[in-house]
């Protein structure tokens, strides 16, 4: 299984799709003023740099960052295909992200997440790869519907 993981700079249908899957399944998971996922048009800003992870040519998996100030990035949009999940997708995606905004001089990347069962596996993902709860960041405020984590990252 050999996962590769590309920066994307324009919509694709299958990509669309992937991430209109995203967006609804985070319906579910809190009210619309705690859900900050990022729609198509956003991921594909000049701010934020998206990236999709494929296996024998078919999308698995996403994962961006968005610039929120000079060194520091926030991680959005880590979704793993539900048929994926489980098998290292998220962990290649991720170290691919945290690859990239450390090849950049980014010195910290933040991300927030949800707090309800639903995100178990994100957290221990996140822990996993070195990541502390931190106080909410950039326009967030404190949201029991919210996790707010960051690492530093060295060069």
């Amino acid at each position: 299984m050999t996962i590769r993981i590309a920066r994307v700079q324009a919509a694709t249908p299958d990509l669309e799709v992937f991430l209109s899957d995203h967006l609804r399944d985070m319906q579910a998971t809190a009210p619309p003023e705690s859900r900050h996922a990022l729609d198509m048009s956003r991921l594909l800003s000049p701010r934020v740099r998206l990236f999709a992870a494929t296996m024998d040519g078919a999308l698995v998996g996403t994962g961006a960052l968005a610039e929120l100030e000079p060194g520091h990035e926030e991680l959005k949009s880590m979704r793993t295909s539900p048929r994926m999940r489980g098998r290292g997708v998220g962990s290649v995606m991720l170290a691919a992200l945290l690859c990239d905004a450390r090849d950049r001089g980014i010195r910290r990347v933040s991300l927030e997440t949800g707090a309800s069962d639903f995100f178990w596996a994100a957290h221990r993902l996140y822990t996993k790869a070195g990541f502390d709860e931190c106080e909410p960041f950039g326009s967030y405020v404190e949201d029991p519907h919210s996790i707010f984590l960051t690492v530093r990252l060295t060069a």
